[in-house]
């Protein structure tokens, strides 16, 4: 069954296993989640859950969705996500998704807003290399030719040029569940994990399992 929870990314620390051995692992305080609203195949067109997270000042929700979170009667959450699962029928408006729903040994996908790096060039950027630093070459980090001046005279559309780096959906599959502390609703997973500390993520079963 598929499973999905919205969480804070916490920070990295490490832990031992049986063997001794360190686990580098990212904690992530997942959940407490309480389920929004409940899409139907009927009423939508496809089935789904609609789930929010984060606590939130009453004077940053605007009208509107002060009457979806009323009309829900759930309190302000601050992060709403849409959930398609294969089976939504245990879910209903209220229920809490908490981060006792993964176990250890989970493989998992985590997704979540990379750092920003600002504008960047194309070494930095693309691992360009870059030109010699002797002999009075003047050429040490630029672009490079951009192509034929005559034919096609144009650069292609997704050349690897200069430019804004980082601060885009990123997801980062297959990751493994080292532990759950249910008690604390936070999950250790085995690895890194997409942004900065106290980044907003997304932790759902691995598509690849």
């Amino acid at each position: 069954m598929k499973k999905a929870i919205i969480g804070k990314k916490v920070g990295m620390t490490q832990i031992f296993d049986e063997k001794g051995k360190v686990v580098p692992v990212t904690v992530v305080e997942a959940g407490p989640c309480v389920v929004l609203q409940k899409k139907t195949v009927e009423n939508d067109g496809y089935a789904a859950i609609q789930v929010a997270y984060g606590e939130v000042k009453e004077r940053l929700v605007n009208k509107p969705m002060k009457g979806h979170f009323q009309k829900a009667g759930v309190s302000l959450k601050k992060h709403i996500k849409e959930f398609r699962l294969e089976d939504i029928s245990s879910y209903e408006v209220g229920n809490e998704i908490k981060a006792d729903i993964f176990q250890a040994g989970d493989k998992v996908d985590v997704s979540g807003i990379s750092k920003g790096k600002g504008f960047q060039g194309t070494i930095k950027r693309w691992n360009g290399h870059r030109g010699p630093m002797t002999h009075g070459s003047k050429f040490h980090r630029a672009v490079g030719s951009m192509g034929g001046s005559s034919d096609p005279a144009r650069t292609f559309k997704n050349k690897k040029m200069p430019g804004h780096m980082g601060h885009v959906n990123t997801t980062v599959i297959n990751l493994e569940v080292v532990k759950v502390m249910a008690e604390k609703n936070l999950i250790l997973i085995k690895g890194g994990v997409p942004g900065p500390n106290k980044n907003i993520v997304v932790i759902r079963n691995s598509v690849k399992a």
